[in-house]
């Protein structure tokens, strides 16, 4: 922890000292973690090619576990096993989502990610779903660019989905040509993670440039889809994709440990008509109280023509600023849980 800014200790390193020797990782993955494939050879190939399918949960998981291991040589710096991994909050994500039902196909027209029909499956027509394939494949597609996977670029291929296939590239050449701005954003991150004097303060600002900007620029793409949902789940997929904008400029570490705690804080199912926060009967006052303020945000942010996102932006300037607001979420998060960072 020597290598963490002060700042970051207060969430991510002493947070992590304290919850991390009570559970190991393997424990606290995301689902079906240990049966997702841990290196390329773990898909089939033709023709040279592994092909992967991220139409099926294990198999988009597994691009976050290759991902994950090909970069672990580059965080040991910041702590033991692979633990301040900034990464571990895309298959963090994508593990609740699975868990949650989201991935499932809302119109119910197939039993794609359905318990009780194709569980494993991961429907198109799904806005969860479609958001996280682009958090998927163009950071591992960067990372193979960048040289990080250790394969040529024509070594990779991605399966279509079923339908709806237009808007999703395939390849890394077809996502350079359909998304410049944003692969060289994630190829960024790489190459300064690649650098021996890169820094957790940097690395946060790289990755978080490039995950708030894959959600900028693609949500609207899958605006459509929010048609098939109850209109409590469908605001909360808007007032998530809002929230990242204002929690991309505070700089959270997305390290395992502080993700998996703080995601304890989302919606533990599908939202359905007449959900109401802060008063959802199975909710945690937690998750009521996370959800109310997520909505709240994304009134306050339409109401002002985000003009709060641009105060946010110039208030979140100094490390000093961000720290503070590390420190009162720090205090939030107790209030609900005071064993949550290791007090008594």
């Amino acid at each position: 922890m020597a290598f963490l800014p002060p700042w970051a200790c207060i969430l991510a390193g002493c947070f992590s000292v304290s919850f991390a020797e009570a559970s190991g990782l393997s424990d606290l993955s995301p689902p079906l973690w240990k049966a997702s494939p841990d290196q390329l050879s773990g898909y089939r190939v033709e023709n040279g090619k592994y092909i992967i399918d991220p139409w099926v949960y294990p198999e988009r998981l597994g691009m976050y576990k290759i991902l994950l291991n090909q970069t672990a040589r580059y965080f040991e710096k910041f702590g033991p096993g692979n633990e301040q991994n900034l990464l571990w909050g895309l298959p963090l994500q994508h593990g609740w989502q699975y868990s949650t039902g989201r991935l499932a196909d809302p119109s119910q027209r197939t039993d794609c990610g359905y318990k009780s029909g194709d569980r494993l499956c991961i429907s198109v027509d799904s806005w969860w779903a479609d958001m996280n394939y682009f958090l998927c494949v163009l950071p591992f597609l960067a990372a193979v660019d960048s040289g990080v996977m250790g394969i040529s670029s024509d070594q990779v291929m991605l399966l279509p989905p079923p339908k709806n296939q237009t808007g999703f590239c395939l390849t890394l050449a077809a996502c350079q040509s359909s998304f410049p701005v944003l692969m060289s954003k994630w190829n960024a991150f790489y190459q300064h993670l690649k650098l021996p004097s890169s820094n957790f303060e940097d690395l946060l600002k790289y990755l978080w440039d490039a995950h708030f900007s894959t959600i900028e620029d693609l949500h609207k793409t899958f605006d459509e889809r929010l048609e098939y949902y109850s209109q409590p789940e469908a605001y909360f997929g808007k007032s998530w994709s809002c929230a990242v904008g204002y929690i991309a400029l505070t700089r959270l570490p997305t390290n395992f440990t502080l993700t998996h705690e703080f995601q304890k804080s989302l919606p533990p199912r599908m939202l359905v008509n007449g959900d109401r926060a802060p008063v959802i009967r199975d909710f945690t006052k937690l998750q009521n109280g996370v959800l109310f303020g997520l909505n709240l945000l994304q009134e306050v942010d339409n109401a002002t023509g985000s003009l709060s996102l641009t105060i946010w932006k110039i208030l979140m300037r100094t490390q000093a600023a961000r720290k503070l607001i590390l420190e009162f979420l720090k205090v939030i998060f107790e209030s609900y849980n005071p064993k949550l960072f290791g007090n008594d």
